[in-house]
């Protein structure tokens, strides 16, 4: 797993200036070849995270912009985009070898503030220091991947979906 360092500061930039680009994503699904959809439904989506800490990161958002995870959300809506998660982060470790699956939502009003969930496999054998937020923070390096390996584990991703 061969990480590349990562520029915070251009990346803080442009989350806090630039558009939503989840909703960016909702609206070009696939434009750029990085942010590989593997799964939708009517309110939600699924899709390779752009710069992945481990193999395998896919964020799952509502389709519409909301901005907190808990109180924009009736409970049904709230379960529905769960129950997304849920079906990505098995379809993941379906197509992975992975230890544990890290679930978390990211973000802040201040920069991403669209509701979003990371699913981040953790993958056997990484030293314990290493794992947890160490594993998970883009400080430490991100993932050196092309848009042919993205398009290569959505398709893997979607057929595992599928079944």
């Amino acid at each position: 797993m061969q990480r590349i360092p990562f520029d915070m500061d251009a990346y803080v930039q442009r989350v806090r200036s630039g558009p939503c680009f989840i909703c960016e994503v909702v609206a070009n699904s696939g434009s750029d070849g990085w942010h590989e959809v593997v799964a939708q439904t009517d309110d939600s989506i699924a899709f390779l995270c752009k710069y992945p800490t481990l193999p395998g990161h896919v964020l799952v958002a509502p389709k519409n912009h909301h901005e907190h995870v808990v109180r924009d959300f009736s409970e049904e809506a709230f379960l529905q985009l769960m129950r997304l998660v849920h079906r990505v982060a098995r379809a993941v470790e379906a197509t992975l070898e992975v230890e544990r699956t890290y679930l978390l939502s990211l973000g802040s009003r201040q920069g991403n503030s669209h509701v979003h969930w990371h699913i981040s496999p953790l993958p056997p054998g990484i030293p314990y220091r290493e794992q947890q937020f160490h594993a998970l923070m883009a400080e430490n390096g991100v993932l050196a991947w092309t848009t042919d390996q993205a398009g290569a584990l959505a398709a893997r991703l979607r057929t595992a979906l599928s079944r």
